[in-house]
């Protein structure tokens, strides 16, 4: 990240953990600034004047290996404030002379309850109730170095929380940044406020001004076309964009035929009407569809997706004068899913339409003032620029729309019946005043046909999936226990109002292991 005018802060250096973007969020959400760099980038700083702490992430990487990823033990006597998380601690460990083995028998993944052995500024109100913490290793401390002592112990690792308090060295086995640890965020806000001695100076809406004026640098007097959909990301961006060149932004919403039932023709009105933006509609539903047809793979679909999404706009952009830029809603969390923002070494999970799905070469180069933020930041981000309430709360919804819904090959049958499904579970949970205590819900089609009765007729139709999730920022996820007459009412009303659908299940597992999105 590379925020301007902040002097004091932390910074993240990430050995390629897929949740290192959480410890920014969560120092963000405390009010400090932070900043994310590699590994290679923390061997060539020298400029230390301005950082106040450093936590080095967890990661895939073990010090057992001759070869680790590692940072220069001179950081150590620049006397700032240091915590390790997972493979941070066992970098802290291993750099200092402690001793660290690899043991199938001493893996913990998952939850693991911890005790206080010692009292320590970083755990100051972490113990007031038993803790349950979220582990995820196979590497463990078995001798920890001279000068540090053990604070806190699971059963399986007896040396979960280590400090050197006379040079403010700390480091921890779990990830105190994920929801799955108990009180998680005490850790940081004891490293940033007791131990590093911030003061909360950082807030998402002190961020709008400088995007404002970035986008203004970028841009200049050339003319930037926007992916306009309507959902949250590309409705801020859009904003954000007319308030700094109001006069070169184009906005083209693209109906790919792949959007949720009358959305497109709502969203369109309301930014043409409302929001004073000019906005240029495109119908290209028959060329998506004729693109992904036979096509099941589901990487396929969204890189089909991106590339025909550039190919659009990159004609449109032919029929302006000085169009150079195109802007997306690309949030982190596209990023950290498709490739490594940082360089580090952290694993692909999927392409994003907007992100692994673009082709190498454009024409056109890329504004995405939204690519460090996460989803709920955004909302507030949103809310200063006046975006409704309506499309600030909605939930997310994928760039390739039901194309990834429609598991399989996607016809234009399966995305009428989809629609329809779909329309109805988004209804009801309006209805039912649940759809703002959910994250994301939606129905999918799964290319699965089973036998039914309807009356005395058999039915041989597809098998609905529906999908609701509680989250707080898309990186790791629960499912949402419906009541059972709410279930009742939705397979009921799906099943006897939408023809090819006999069967309707519901999903309840979480990310992780699973992804919100089926595809």
């Amino acid at each position: 990240m590379q925020f301007q005018n902040n002097k004091d802060k932390i910074l993240i250096i990430d050995f390629g953990s897929q949740v290192t973007k959480l410890i920014a969020r969560r120092v963000r959400e405390l009010g400090v600034f932070s900043e994310i760099i590699t590994p290679d980038q923390a061997q060539i700083l020298k400029d230390f004047e301005n950082i106040k702490g450093i936590i080095l992430s967890g990661g895939p990487s073990t010090v057992t290996k001759k070869k680790h990823q590692s940072i220069p033990i001179t950081i150590f006597d620049k006397k700032i404030p240091i915590l390790g998380i997972c493979y941070g601690l066992q970098l802290i460990a291993k750099l200092h002379g402690g001793k660290i083995k690899s043991s199938r028998n001493r893996r913990e993944f998952g939850r693991a309850s911890i005790f206080k052995k010692t009292k320590s500024l970083l755990t100051k109100n972490f113990f007031k109730t038993k803790k349950s913490v979220w582990m995820s290793h196979e590497d463990a401390v078995v001798k920890i170095p001279k000068d540090f002592k053990v604070t806190a112990f699971t059963k399986d690792s007896k040396f979960t929380i280590l400090e050197n308090k006379k040079k403010k060295i700390y480091g921890v086995q779990f990830h105190p940044e994920v929801t799955h640890t108990d009180n998680g965020k005490q850790i940081f806000k004891n490293f940033l406020f007791l131990i590093c001695k911030f003061k909360k100076k950082w807030s998402v809406i002190s961020q709008k001004k400088r995007l404002i004026l970035e986008v203004k640098r970028t841009a200049r007097n050339d003319k930037v076309i926007c992916a306009l959909s309507g959902g949250v990301d590309s409705s801020v961006v859009a904003l954000l964009i007319n308030k700094a060149i109001k006069k070169n932004l184009i906005c083209i919403m693209v109906d790919t035929g792949l959007m949720r039932k009358n959305e497109f023709k709502y969203t369109y009105r309301t930014f043409k009407k409302k929001y004073k933006l000019n906005v240029k509609l495109i119908n290209a539903s028959k060329i998506f569809i004729k693109k992904l047809k036979n096509v099941s793979n589901p990487e396929k679909k969204r890189k089909i997706i991106g590339k025909l999404f550039i190919k659009i706009f990159e004609k449109e952009s032919k029929k302006f004068r000085n169009v150079k830029f195109l802007a997306q809603g690309t949030l982190y969390p596209d990023i950290i899913e498709s490739k490594s923002s940082t360089g580090s070494k952290t694993s692909k999970i999927k392409s994003h339409h907007n992100v692994g799905g673009l082709p190498k070469k454009m024409n056109l180069k890329l504004i995405e003032p939204l690519k460090e933020f996460f989803k709920d930041e955004v909302r507030i981000l949103g809310k200063s620029l006046g975006l409704s309430k309506e499309i600030c709360h909605r939930h997310p919804f994928p760039g390739p729309g039901l194309g990834i819904r429609v598991i399989g090959n996607v016809t234009p049958e399966k995305i009428k019946i989809l629609q329809e499904a779909d329309s109805i579970f988004i209804g009801e949970l309006n209805k039912s005043n649940l759809y703002n205590k959910i994250w994301q819900a939606y129905a999918a089609l799964l290319p699965i046909k089973t036998v039914g009765v309807m009356g005395d007729s058999r039915t041989y139709e597809y098998t609905c999936l529906l999908r609701a999730v509680t989250s707080e920022d898309g990186m790791t996820a629960d499912y949402f226990s419906f009541p059972k007459d709410f279930l009742d009412k939705i397979s009921n009303r799906i099943i006897n109002n939408v023809k090819g659908i006999n069967r309707v299940v519901y999903d309840i597992s979480s990310k992780p292991p699973s992804t919100i999105e089926l595809e």
